[in-house]
């Protein structure tokens, strides 16, 4: 069980916490950095049962979004919640050198973690991996947080390259968007590399193989619902957990309304549905359409409240 612990969250064994939301970065209705609506929004996140967010992953556009107003971004969530929820910067890109000048301004910005996404686009082999991963956890003291999507990187983490970078004393979890639970757990009885979900259907099923939390987008507007079902995996009651999965259905339904790898639309339509606007995503992403805002909130209104 690694003991590594990041933030006011951090355990032995769960290092980020349990429930993290990966957070949009709020837009003014001129397309500019909303730093006020950005520390709101961390605030209510975590009033709403998180204990860790990410900021700066996809969800919070970091495709689109500069290295100052990252930084900015790192700065107003720590401001905001630093003292109550473990923040976790994304530092990763398909360059090692700007990776490690992104892991090196979220330290001094005074991120608790950092996200390192498997580099995208270069396909690189797996002892590029080693090499870039080594080099991004070697450029800080921020424990880090392996990103596992093969879906937008292309290229898998093998479970051996994730065995022998566990051996790397601030390499300390996986968000796995791989979906690969046999894999997970290989690393998972070979290592102390704690794993979280990084994709809400199979939230339930990572904890069931040994998962100690997850990362979300439905935490956008479901983290009390998510609380109880983490709460309920890590003691033990499944039935209850299973039941709350179920219920939660509907919610996976209204995220793919916008189209594969567009979670951040979704959220950001959601949260306005909630009275919560956070602006519109930056080109090439697009807001949702009216037709697709109507069955999200139908989709969320099957969502009855907890119980």
């Amino acid at each position: 069980m690694t003991t590594l612990s990041a933030g006011p969250a951090g355990r032995p064994g769960r290092p980020f916490g349990t429930v993290l939301t990966a957070m949009v970065t709020p837009f003014t209705a001129t397309g500019e950095l909303d730093v006020h609506a950005t520390g709101l929004l961390a605030e209510r996140l975590v009033n709403e049962g998180n204990n860790g967010l990410v900021v700066n992953g996809t969800t919070g556009e970091s495709p689109t979004t500069s290295d100052a107003e990252k930084e900015t971004v790192v700065r107003a969530v720590v401001d905001a919640v630093g003292d109550r929820a473990t923040v976790v910067a994304g530092v990763g890109t398909y360059d090692t050198a700007h990776s490690v000048k992104l892991a090196k301004a979220a330290e001094k910005a005074g991120a608790h973690g950092a996200l390192v996404v498997t580099p995208y686009y270069s396909r690189p082999q797996q002892d590029g991996l080693l090499a870039h991963f080594a080099a991004v956890a070697d450029a800080s003291d921020l424990p880090i947080m392996l990103y596992d999507i093969p879906p937008r990187a292309v290229v898998a983490i093998a479970p051996e390259t994730l065995l022998r970078l566990a051996e790397h004393p601030r390499i300390t979890a996986v968000k796995d968007a791989k979906g690969d639970l046999y894999a997970g757990s290989q690393v998972m009885a070979g290592s102390d590399l704690a794993y979280y979900s990084g994709d809400d259907p199979l939230n339930l099923p990572w904890m069931s193989v040994g998962g100690v939390g997850i990362v979300s987008i439905l935490g956008h507007v479901l983290g009390r619902h998510l609380r109880a079902m983490v709460d309920a995996a890590e003691a033990g009651d499944y039935a209850t957990a299973r039941k709350l999965h179920y219920d939660l259905m509907p919610a996976h339904r209204a995220m793919g309304r916008c189209g594969g790898g567009s979670g951040l639309v979704f959220a950001k339509a959601a949260l306005r549905l909630r009275g919560f606007g956070v602006g519109d995503p930056r080109l090439p992403q697009i807001p949702a359409t009216p037709k697709q805002t109507d069955l999200i909130a139908r989709d969320l209104d099957e969502i009855g409240p907890l119980r």
